[in-house]
């Protein structure tokens, strides 16, 4: 049976463990706090190491070639170089990997140094209704433009009891599940004008807007006021349909001369049965398929796009 190391004992954690479990493999799961340690065991019968990866690194001479990284945003980094310089050779890390580029680029350094494959998870570009609509999108001949929001619900997050730096860079951390998808789906940004105001009392932007042209050639749009009603969603044209996300687990069609927008019907049973999208991301990392799976390299690159659209250009 093959072993892996999970790192972290969080609800996030506890939601790969059932993953791995379906897929068969012997995790070992590593924490750092006796509170959500016991938490953790208490859901999954599971037994946790405590006091962080690098004091498991000390006492342990076995290290696993793959390694899956679920911590609070602030440890990402730190316990993925951790790892890295342990000679784990392939991590699945948690979105965003980092709260800035420099952490990031960092975490690369000692990638390439050490030969080791840094994914970031972002789950989302594994669910049903992301995998049927490329098809459709394919079938279509490509995306022609694009538009989405990322509104978040300030008035839930403000009360929310945070670790330092968390909730500030909610943007990085949070709403760029959106923003990658969207890219991911009408291709990257090859111009971009961005635009941001507002402010809350714990992020510094609360309204973005702005435009700009994928490098597949697609126009696209976006604006977001977390200070206002709105949700997530992603809308994708082709030459014959509209692609709706709203919300993102579902997908609606709207057709070429038709006002009519309809459901589409999805095997999204993984969907269900697991954490939507995270079945799927997961066995392909644990099976060496990367493809759609996003490099730290691509992220490294994403993080400025994410950058100009938090602070405008």
């Amino acid at each position: 049976m093959k072993k892996i190391i999970l790192v972290g004992a969080s609800q996030m954690a506890i939601d790969y463990l059932k993953v791995l479990n379906e897929l068969a493999l012997d995790t070992i799961v590593v924490g750092r706090s006796e509170e959500s340690a016991l938490a953790f065991e208490k859901n999954t019968g599971y037994i946790v190491t405590r006091n962080g990866i690098e004091a498991y690194i000390d006492k342990n001479n076995e290290i696993t070639r793959k390694a899956i990284i679920a911590t609070g945003v602030e440890q990402l980094s730190k316990n993925a170089i951790s790892l890295i310089k342990a000679g784990v050779k392939e991590i699945l890390l948690e979105k965003p990997g980092g709260t800035s580029i420099n952490e990031l680029k960092e975490i690369s350094d000692y990638a390439n140094e050490n030969n080791c494959k840094i994914f970031i998870a972002y789950n989302r570009r594994f669910y049903s209704s992301v995998i049927e609509a490329k098809k459709i999108i394919d079938e279509d001949g490509g995306c022609k433009s694009f538009q989405f929001e990322f509104t978040e619900w300030s008035h839930k997050i403000e009360p929310l009891q945070k670790k330092e730096g968390v909730k500030e860079n909610w943007f990085i951390g949070n709403s760029t599940h959106v923003v990658d998808l969207a890219f991911y789906l009408g291709g990257n940004p090859k111009e971009i004008k961005c635009y941001s105001s507002g402010n809350l009392s714990w992020h510094s932007k609360s309204v973005f807007s702005g435009a700009g042209i994928s490098t597949l050639n697609a126009l696209f749009s976006y604006h977001s006021n977390w200070q206002a009603p709105g949700r997530w969603a992603v809308e994708i044209l082709t030459d014959k349909h509209r692609l709706i996300f709203k919300p993102l687990e579902e997908l609606q069609i709207q057709k070429i001369g038709s006002i009519s927008i309809d459901k589409v019907e999805l095997d999204d049973n993984l969907d269900k049965d697991f954490k939507p999208g995270l079945f799927l991301q997961t066995k392909k990392f644990i099976e060496d398929d990367f493809s759609d799976l996003k490099t730290l390299e691509e992220q490294i690159e994403d993080m400025y796009w994410y950058n100009q659209i938090l602070n405008g250009n």
